[in-house]
């Protein structure tokens, strides 16, 4: 659906038609911000283009089976503490709302509690933000009980300011005697309490989750197997490319936030090695704080990722800005994304593009500097899929030391630990012994060099 501009002389309302279900108006509220201002420098969203921005917003809706009666951007010059929105722009709205008969009015935006209230009075109908859309979108993706859980507890603590008298099916208000909350405590109290309750509830669940997910990294760690994972803005590519590089059927779809859990699955590197591949939640701007909290768990993935492989979709026309949002969300959670040692920026979807404009990308990656290089790929036909497992294979070996040694035969511990606690590169017998050449993590060097006399692995 082609965006509509409401400012000024805007086109007027289309005829509503017939009544549909679900039917959505989505409005855009950009700040007009003017090159070289303050605002433009600390607001991080006006680089983005309005129209693109809205089109985002409408994807979102549609990821939720929403029917899109219109989109329109409406352009503000400041934010009102009422409305957001100024008094003419909300009384514009309410009469478009009210020609398509829309049941749901969505405001790519951040709205405060007070605000959406009003709005939903002035516009006789349902108001959804940014945050409570990509929460309801959230809700409906959560497949795993981790993920619920994680869900669950994000709209939670977006409601706690939001109350509209609506938790008391949960519990009983108590009553009586007592200090737990006597015939004196409110409505709104006793709502904010059995919230609180349950957040408690799901916190503790979620630090289960926690524990259960170190121990499997544990487990994992004791097997010489390296992490890579994935991270992009959502929509990219990641589990596509996930797809084809493990051999794997996570679901991939033109859809934002078409896969919400984390997978893990074996990933084969050119020369035998073995690597642990890891999707993960895709990001998008503005990602809701509350989810970038409670995802944590599931994103300790990425924490503690020897290699990040930075998904872009390089074809998309805010291809610039959605990297700057994915590097604002690594920020938060404590990932410098320059860091050269352990970052892959990939460039996918490059078969969107003509052999010219191919051509042009090539030479935009060449001029890159030597330990910052994109890899350009196509997850969907497999171009340059040899290139970037070659590139994250030269990544991990760099993290870790060769080493040589030779070790008697019957020597049967030794050799069993070796191969679980290292990646064996060469493995010879002679005279009763076995000349070895394997790699190991730094951590665990002195302890090869120690206990087998091993020496640093010289190429012939």
């Amino acid at each position: 659906m082609e965006p509509r501009n409401l400012d000024g002389d805007a086109d007027r309302p289309r005829s509503a038609g017939a009544k549909q279900t679900g039917r959505v108006l989505v409005i855009g509220p950009y700040l007009r911000v003017r090159a070289g201002s303050a605002d433009a420098q600390s607001d991080s969203c006006v680089v983005r283009d309005a129209e693109a921005r809205l089109d985002e917003a409408a994807g979102l809706a549609r990821a939720i089976d929403l029917v899109i009666a219109d989109a329109i951007i409406a352009p503000i010059g400041q934010i009102r503490p009422a409305t957001y929105i100024g008094k003419g722009k909300v009384e514009e709205i309410a009469a478009l709302a009210k020609s398509l008969d829309v049941e749901l009015v969505v405001m790519d935006c951040a709205l405060a509690p007070i605000q959406q209230r009003n709005l939903e009075k002035e516009l006789h109908a349902k108001v959804l933000d940014r945050t409570g859309l990509i929460l309801e979108i959230f809700g409906r993706r959560a497949k795993t009980k981790e993920g619920s859980l994680q869900v669950e507890l994000a709209h939670l603590n977006y409601q706690r300011s939001r109350l509209v008298r609506s938790w008391t099916h949960l519990e009983r208000q108590r009553g009586g005697f007592g200090f737990m909350g006597g015939p004196g405590e409110t409505q709104i109290e006793a709502d904010r309490r059995l919230i609180q309750e349950r957040i408690s509830k799901l916190e503790s669940e979620l630090k289960k989750v926690q524990a259960t997910r170190r121990l499997h990294r544990a487990g994992r760690q004791r097997v010489p197997y390296r992490v890579v994972a994935l991270v992009g803005y959502t929509n990219a590519g990641k589990s596509t490319l996930f797809n084809r590089l493990t051999r794997a059927d996570v679901q991939a779809a033109d859809m934002l936030f078409a896969t919400l859990d984390p997978t893990l699955r074996a990933l084969n590197l050119p020369h035998g090695g073995k690597a642990m591949l890891s999707d993960t939640v895709g990001f998008i701007s503005n990602l809701p704080t509350q989810l970038v909290a409670a995802f944590r768990a599931t994103l300790e993935e990425v924490l503690e990722a020897d290699v990040i492989l930075h998904v872009r979709d390089i074809s998309h026309e805010d291809a610039e800005a959605q990297q700057s949002d994915v590097d604002a969300v690594l920020r938060q959670l404590g990932i410098n994304p320059d860091d050269s040692g352990r970052i892959i920026e990939v460039w996918n979807k490059i078969d969107r593009f003509d052999a010219e404009q191919r051509e042009e990308l090539l030479n935009i990656a060449a001029r890159r500097p030597e330990d910052h290089p994109a890899m350009l790929v196509s997850a969907a036909s497999g171009e340059g899929i040899d290139a970037l497992l070659a590139a994250i294979e030269e990544r991990l070996a760099a993290k870790r030391t060769t080493l040589d040694l030779s070790i008697d035969a019957a020597d049967g511990a030794g050799i069993s630990w070796l191969h679980r606690n290292s990646e064996v590169l060469a493995k010879e017998l002679h005279d009763g012994r076995f000349d070895m050449t394997v790699r190991v993590d730094e951590t665990k060097r002195d302890i090869v060099v120690s206990r087998f006399d091993a020496v640093p692995h010289h190429a012939t």
